[in-house]
């Protein structure tokens, strides 16, 4: 058993649903990272975590993770092309530590696939680049430009 003393789900937004985003651009940062062993135990992955900071997906959580020690060198070489594209979208072409990567606008370029195993529908980020105008994520064309200096995703 756990304690719940104190706590009142009036005061906390319950969960929301956790359906695919449908697959498109998507301005994002990365908010976490993370090395992991591979499930095989043979390696490890390096395990990003973006948040879509724009649009009606905004705060929404996306996962991709980079095989960087494999011994199927294919994995390596497709997970190092993968990071060489996020360090190239943030502008950090020579990072010392994940973190460097984490809270710099890029877009993802997200696609919905059909797991093997299960049949359900995920998402999975393809891609990777700068961010560039505003059209490439999805927003009108004649959106006036905003006069708060703050980054979008740090705005109420």
């Amino acid at each position: 058993m756990a304690d719940l003393s104190g706590f009142d789900a009036n005061q906390v937004e319950p969960t929301g649903d956790f359906d695919p985003i449908p697959a498109g651009k998507y301005l994002a940062v990365i908010t976490d990272s993370e090395m992991k062993p591979n499930k095989a135990g043979t390696g490890s992955l390096l395990q990003f975590t973006f948040q879509i900071i724009e649009g009606e997906y905004q705060n929404r959580l996306i996962w991709t993770r980079l095989n960087l020690d494999n011994p199927n060198a294919v994995a390596v070489q497709i997970a190092r092309a993968d990071l060489s594209a996020i360090c190239r979208a943030v502008g950090v072409l020579s990072p010392r530590d994940s973190a460097e990567l984490h809270n710099l606008p890029l877009v993802i370029h997200v696609r919905c696939k059909k797991r093997n195993d299960t049949g359900d529908i995920v998402n999975e980020i393809k891609g990777f680049a700068k961010r560039e105008t505003p059209n490439q994520v999805g927003q009108p064309a004649s959106a006036p430009p905003s006069n708060n200096s703050s980054p979008p995703w740090k705005r109420s």
